[in-house]
């Protein structure tokens, strides 16, 4: 599990070969210029932020390297790497409906602010086609969960008609990244960020980007997009704490958005942000596990979203 990001990361790169080959980048990008204008993405989350309502990037996800497969049933093996997503007694307690327009619209009406959709194949078991039917089903922005390291990418991810693109520091001082053939050529972490993240701004699409410990802070805040995203689970372990959010947004200036995401599962979790001035989650696993995702973020925020 400890390698998990790295093979994440080297799949990517064959993956985007791959996607090249079929589809030249001038096709990609041609696609992603003639798409309609993008949901404001950044405007969902400030609007609540400054009515201090809680702002909840309300993610659909099928699997995970860590926990196997969430929701759904499925003739295909757990995604690589994955665990068993069963309880103590061994008794399979996985919601087997996985719709996610239906989930992107019961998301929708219970509160949420934006939607996340998770668009790898192999190790989340994620889809570009869910993305582009979790959308068609609502009126809110959303974002591209997956692993880009390649403006490829984000020309795709405009193409499928996402209006956020993340960026995951971590991958980019990965030794998958500082082996790339451009890195020797001078292409730093930081400036292959600055790259992707004016091409995603260029389509008029928002960025988040994404940090666990202070080093990727640093380089993240050298980026211009004021959406933070503080992940409390460690990319290369999969365990997960809030306090690192807690330590973390210290050394946030109060102009960026800070976004904590992973391991909020209860009331209590939500209130610990809530009392450091942090508004905004991005929250998967939990209201996918429950038989009702959009009911569990109605029941998670309780008065928080209104």
């Amino acid at each position: 599990m400890s390698d998990i990001l790295d093979r994440i990361l080297a799949v990517k790169k064959q993956e985007v070969a791959a996607a090249r080959a079929r589809k030249s980048l001038e096709g990609i990008r041609k696609q992603a210029e003639e798409m309609p204008a993008p949901r404001d993405f950044l405007q969902a989350i400030r609007g609540r932020i400054s009515q201090h309502r809680a702002a909840v990037i309300a993610e659909i996800k099928r699997a995970s390297p860590s926990k196997g497969v969430l929701r759904g049933r499925s003739e295909a093996p757990n995604p690589q790497g994955s665990g068993h997503a069963e309880n103590s007694s061994g008794k399979n307690l996985i919601p087997q409906d996985f719709i996610p327009a239906e989930i992107a619209a019961s998301y929708a009406r219970n509160g949420a602010a934006c939607l996340s959709v998770l668009t790898d194949e192999q190790f989340f078991m994620g889809s570009a086609d869910f993305l582009r039917q979790a959308r068609a089903a609502c009126d809110l922005p959303v974002l591209r969960k997956d692993f880009i390291l390649d403006e490829y990418q984000v020309y795709e991810a405009r193409a499928m008609g996402a209006d956020c693109i993340l960026l995951i520091v971590a991958a980019f001082l990965s030794p998958v990244f500082q082996q790339d053939a451009s890195v020797n050529q001078g292409d730093s972490a930081l400036e292959r960020m600055r790259i992707l993240e004016t091409t995603a701004q260029a389509l008029g699409m928002a960025i988040l980007v994404e940090v666990h410990d202070a080093d990727e802070l640093d380089l993240a805040l050298q980026l211009t997009t004021p959406l933070i995203g503080i992940n409390n689970r460690n990319l290369r372990t999969f365990e997960t704490t809030l306090d690192t959010t807690v330590q973390l947004v210290r050394r946030i200036p109060s102009e960026r958005i800070v976004v904590t995401e992973s391991g909020i599962r209860i009331p209590a979790d939500v209130e610990m942000m809530l009392s450091h001035h942090i508004y905004a989650f991005l929250i998967g696993e939990t209201f996918m596990r429950a038989p009702d995702p959009g009911a569990a973020l109605a029941s998670l925020f309780t008065t928080n979203l209104t």
